[in-house]
Parts: structure tokens; sequence; C-alpha cells
């Protein structure tokens, strides 16, 4: 049997268990816990020698099975890497040229950019509307440099965002008095139009070449469609000759209402605000609701029988 070995120390000389403090520890185990430990020592012992990347024909051959494609951007381990580079490529953009000089509000050209979901497809990756709207707000702040001073780079980089077709660009025509002094107006109702020809005289009225008694029988419809000229009072002032097509007659007679105010505004100008406050100028986009399968108009459900 291994039996314990023994020193010829006093009992003082032994050390105290730190943790129970009853059974004393003998020297020679505490050897061991004394020694110091070097990262050093340790290092030399099991680490590999260093290699030396000063001479290129000191490094060892490559392998061909480990090695891999390194992606041309960081973003490509984030979720959206063509957001986060767009995103990244602006705000380099708006710190380079922050300082170039900038038009007042309100005087920056109208730009009409790309829409969430034109986005999306652009770079085919779920972009939420709130992270998009970091983007645009860049774009905006971008917009309102100087156009003598837009740099071409500024320029390219913001054309990828801008819509094919932009819906400012597009001026109205205005519309002139011909030389028999007519003045043309368009209006529409649901599935009704009216082109409306308005000329100074004595208040005469022909709707598809006849009168207006004979094409609305309704009161309220003949009142519709001169009301522009009641309200104001240009009743027996002006000629009307009107073609109408489409519709029933109280869509026609609203078309004409709408016809009748855009004629009136060529050869008064000033009476837009008054035609405005009459509710003449704006179109009527209200349609009738189509009806849905399984119920019995629009939104009309049928009669429920519990039996």
């Amino acid at each position: 049997m291994a039996t314990k070995p023994t020193f010829n120390l006093p009992l003082r000389s032994l050390y105290r268990c730190p943790q129970c403090r009853r059974k004393p520890v003998w020297p020679m185990q505490n050897v061991f816990l004394s020694r110091p430990f070097t990262i050093s020592s340790s290092r030399q012992a099991i680490a590999a020698p260093a290699i030396d990347f000063s001479s290129q024909d000191k490094l060892p051959p490559p392998n061909a099975q480990n090695a891999r494609v390194v992606p041309a951007s960081p973003s490509y381990f984030s979720g959206r890497p063509d957001f986060t580079d767009n995103l990244l490529n602006l705000q380099a953009l708006l710190r380079k040229y922050q300082t170039l000089p900038t038009l007042p509000p309100g005087q920056a050209p109208r730009v009409a950019w790309r829409t969430v979901s034109q986005y999306r497809l652009l770079v085919g990756e779920p972009v939420r509307a709130s992270r998009y709207t970091q983007v645009v707000e860049v774009l905006k702040r971008l917009n309102q440099i100087h156009p003598a001073v837009m740099p071409p780079d500024l320029l390219e980089a913001m054309q990828i965002y801008k819509r094919a077709v932009n819906p400012f660009a597009v001026v109205k025509k205005l519309s002139v008095i011909d030389e028999d002094g007519r003045a043309c107006g368009i209006g529409r109702r649901k599935s009704s139009s009216a082109k409306v020809f308005l000329v100074q005289g004595e208040g005469e009225v022909l709707v598809n070449g006849k009168s207006i008694n004979q094409v609305f029988g309704r009161i309220h419809d003949r009142e519709s469609a001169l009301w522009p000229l009641k309200a104001t009072n240009r009743i027996d002032k002006y000629n009307v000759w009107a073609l109408v097509s489409g519709g029933g007659t109280t869509g026609q007679a609203e078309a004409l209402t709408l016809g009748t105010a855009k004629a009136l505004m060529v050869h008064e100008p000033d009476l837009k605000p008054a035609l405005r406050r009459a509710g003449c100028v704006t179109r009527d986009p209200r349609r009738v609701e189509r009806k849905k399968p399984g119920k019995l108009k629009a939104r009309k459900m049928p009669a429920w029988v519990k039996r």
C-alpha cells in the first residue's frame, strides 16, 4: 500500500485550507499552485512557429479546396446588400458636396422619385418603407444643390432613383379664344363627357343641337348645367353650344358644369376664385362602385334565412 509522505516539519509550517480552514495542506501540494505560469513558456510549448510574411517565397502554397469567393461589398453579409450600398453611397455624396450652394426652400426643381414598390423591383430586395424614406430624404437634400454647380457624378447617381416619366414636367396646355371668339372647355363626370363652346351672346343654350329643356327634363339637371354662369351672374352674357355623350342625364349635366366653368375661365380668368367657391372647378372623381360576387349590389348582402 502507498503511504502518505512524511515531512519533518513543525505543525505551524503546514498551510491551512483556504475554504474549510480545518484540514492542513502539505507543502508539496502548494508547490504546483505557486509556480508562475507565463504565456511565452506555454506558446513555446504548444504553438507552431511564426510565419514570416515579409517574403512571398516562404508562404505555404494556396489550397484550392479551402479557397472561397470574397464578396465585392461588405454589405453582402447583411440582409439587404444593394439597399445598404445605395444608402451608404448617397450619404458619402452628401458629405462630399454638402458645402455647395443650395437653392432656397420651394425653388428646387420638382422631381418624382421612385415609389417603394418600384424600388423593390429595381433592387430585388424586401425593403421597408421606413428604410426607403431615408434614401428619399437624402435625395431631396441633394436635389437642393444649385443646378449651375451640380457635379456630373451626382446627377448620374440621382438618375437611378427618378421615375421614367416625370409628371411634374408635364405642362398643361392653355386654352385660348379662337378667331371666332369661342372658348372651348371639356368636362367629365362618371362615364359622361361634354365639350362646351362658349361665346359672347344673349344667353342661348344648345346641347347636341337641341334646347336645354328638351335634353334635361329635370329642373335640377338644367340648373346644374348652367350653374357656373348663374353663380357669376353671366347667364345672359354668353351663348353655350355643347356636345355631350355617355352616361345618363345627371352625369351629362354635371359634365356640362365643369366644361362651362373651364370655358368661362378662358374668357375671364379672374372668375376662378368665385367659380372655385361655387364648386365648379374641381372634377368630381366619384363613380358607382362595382358589384361584388356573392352580393346583390356593391355591398348589399342577401337576406339571411335561419332555416
